[in-house]
């Protein structure tokens, strides 16, 4: 089996990231919880992606890459994080983002502004059938320029991104082992698009085989994830010479936590980031954190985590997405 540390990578983030407990909120609801501070991951304003474009833009930058272009929500981490990569190494980032255009650029739409994004909107009711063609486009139009084009899918989720969550379970591995502390039971992550869960499906496969990893959508429903995150699993295991495979029901994802939709608050959701802010001082965001932890909570509280289980929580970040949505968060 290859080792990640084989593969090019370019250094981003500022690893490791901590990986603190949460004494409070633990004895609340009965369970150790620690979390995975992905969110201090510090390139371009944090979060999880910076670890899939570590992979991601090493091979732009082989490749001759001038104009990376990728796609996501109004409040999109990834595109927020693409487009400050793509600075980073001199290229033009373009963004073809899900939704209306906006009365005002806040949250991660204004970070896309300072890092001086192209920014495309498309209809929500049209979007999964013209994304592709959307984004085909302006690789095209570049081509026609001269440029070198490259198309990052969503959320980055792809086998060689997915290293990046392999990457993270080994290091928090090699943080629990000096202190002797077991692997959680379980790891309980956000998922938007399948990348992070398949690479910490083969991490935890390869270093904690016994913890099962929980998503918890914050978009899709679960028979769309599952059969996603297997193949993609099995291809990233595929890059590491590795001769595992994933079946779909191997995949745990929770879809009863999304709310309305993806990118609008939930109740459940902003109920959460109050509880970890007070309890915590930690910042969750509503449209990806605080919806996981919701559901890490109702898991406990249904029994599907058992009480005195070890549980970590994958932060993902997302703070900038707090802002636009200040009058939600503040309803009485």
């Amino acid at each position: 089996m290859k080792s990640v540390e084989e593969f090019e990578r370019v250094p981003l983030g500022f690893f490791p990231t901590p990986h603190e407990p949460l004494p409070r909120l633990s004895e609340a609801l009965g369970i150790t919880l620690t979390i995975k501070r992905d969110d201090y991951s510090g390139f371009g304003g944090g979060g999880n992606k910076v670890r899939k474009l570590e992979y991601l833009m090493a091979e732009a930058c082989k490749t001759g890459v001038n104009v990376v272009i990728t796609t996501g929500g109004h409040q999109s981490n990834h595109a927020r994080m693409v487009a400050a990569a793509a600075r980073k190494f001199g290229m033009r980032p373009v963004l073809v983002l899900r939704g209306n255009p906006p009365a005002s650029w806040q949250g991660n739409l204004l970070l896309d502004k300072l890092f001086g994004a192209e920014v495309q909107f498309l209809d929500p009711d049209g979007y999964f059938t013209q994304i592709e063609g959307a984004m085909q486009a302006h690789a095209d139009a570049a081509i026609a320029q001269g440029e070198t084009p490259m198309i990052i899918p969503l959320g980055g989720a792809t086998p060689l991104g997915a290293l990046g969550y392999v990457r993270a379970v080994e290091e928090m591995a090699a943080q629990l082992a000096p202190h002797h502390t077991p692997a959680p039971d379980f790891i309980v992550a956000p998922t938007g698009s399948g990348g992070t869960l398949a690479g910490l499906h083969v991490g935890t496969r390869r270093y904690w085989p016994q913890t099962k990893v929980i998503g918890i959508s914050v978009s899709a429903k679960a028979d769309w994830f599952q059969p996603r995150i297997a193949g993609m699993a099995q291809d990233c295991a595929d890059l590491l010479q590795w001769p595992q495979r994933w079946q779909p029901d191997d995949i745990w994802i929770e879809d009863g936590y999304v709310g309305q939709a993806y990118g609008v608050p939930s109740d459940g959701g902003i109920d959460a980031i109050y509880k970890l802010a007070q309890l915590e001082g930690v910042l969750l965001d509503p449209v990806y954190t605080g919806k996981a932890m919701h559901g890490l909570f109702s898991l406990v509280e249904l029994g599907r985590i058992p009480q005195g289980s070890r549980v970590t929580f994958v932060h993902c970040g997302g703070s900038p997405a707090l802002y636009p949505f200040a009058d939600r968060l503040l309803e009485p």
